[in-house]
C-alpha cells in the first residue's frame, strides 16, 4: 500500500517512514505543502498522513485543495494543534481522522489500517473474499482455512489485491504500490511474484485481463 507522508520535521518524518515500512507499506516523504499538493493530485495513493504546520503552503490548504479535486484518498492529520476547534476544523475540511502530537507509532499504524479497510468497504480487520482471507493485524493469509507462506513482497501483492477486489490493476499501478520509489520499476518481477502466488494459493487466484492488467479471482 502506497502512503504519502507529509511532515516537515526531518527526524519525525523519517521515524514515520521507518514505521510504515515495518508494516509492509510503501511510504514516501514530502516536506512542504506545495510539493505535497502536487504529489497528492498527480499520483495515486492509498492513504495520506498530513501535518498541518507546513512550509510554503499550510496543511489545511493542502487538504482542502485535495478535496476540491474530488480526490477521496483517506487523509489522517498529524498535528500539535490539539484544541477542539482545530480538530473540528480539520475534520470539516475533509480529513478522515485526526491524531495529535505527540503520538505513539502503534496508534498511527492502527488508524491507517482502519482507514485502508474502510476505503475498501471493510470494517473488520480480517478481509475475506471467497475462500481467501487476510488478517491486516498479523499479515497472515489463509486459503481454504490453511495458512499460506508468502514472502514480504508476495504479501504486499496479495494485500493490494485484497484491498482492491473489484479493480483491474495494471502492472504499473501494482509496481508503484508495492515497491519503494528508488526500485528498478522496469523489472519483470511483478509477473514472477504473481506466478509464485498462483502456485502457492491457486492457479486462477489472480487472473490476467489481456491488455489491462490483473484482477483478483477468488
Amino acid at each position: 500500500m502506497k502512503i504519502l507522508v507529509v511532515e516537515d520535521d526531518p527526524r519525525l518524518g523519517e521515524q514515520v517512514i521507518e514505521t510504515l515500512e515495518s508494516a509492509d507499506w510503501v511510504p514516501e516523504l514530502s516536506q512542504d505543502g506545495i510539493d505535497a499538493l502536487y504529489r497528492a493530485t498527480t499520483e495515486e495513493w492509498d492513504a495520506i498522513v498530513l501535518d498541518l504546520g507546513l512550509p510554503k503552503l499550510n496543511g489545511l490548504t493542502v487538504l482542502k485543495s485535495i478535496r476540491d479535486e474530488n480526490i477521496n484518498t483517506p487523509v489522517i492529520i498529524l498535528s500539535a494543534r490539539d484544541t477542539l476547534s482545530q480538530r473540528v476544523e480539520g475534520l470539516n475540511a475533509g480529513a478522515d481522522d485526526y491524531l495529535t502530537k505527540p503520538f505513539e507509532m502503534v496508534e498511527l499504524i492502527a488508524r491507517i489500517r482502519a482507514q485502508l479497510r474502510r476505503a475498501s468497504g471493510n470494517a473488520s480487520p480480517i478481509l475475506k473474499i471467497g475462500e481467501l482471507s487476510l488478517d491486516t493485524r498479523s499479515s497472515k493469509v489463509l486459503w481454504q482455512e490453511q495458512a499460506v507462506n508468502l514472502t514480504a513482497l508476495e504479501y504486499k501483492v496479495v494485500a493490494y489485491f485484497m484491498h482492491n477486489p473489484d479493480k483491474v490493476i495494471s502492472r504499473t499501478t501494482l509496481v508503484e504500490h508495492i515497491y519503494k520509489q528508488d526500485f528498478d520499476r522496469d523489472s519483470n518481477t511483478v509477473e514472477v511474484f504473481i506466478g509464485r502466488i498462483r502456485k502457492k494459493i491457486a492457479p486462477q487466484i489472480i487472473k490476467t485481463v489481456r491488455g489491462l492488467g490483473y484482477q483478483l479471482n477468488p
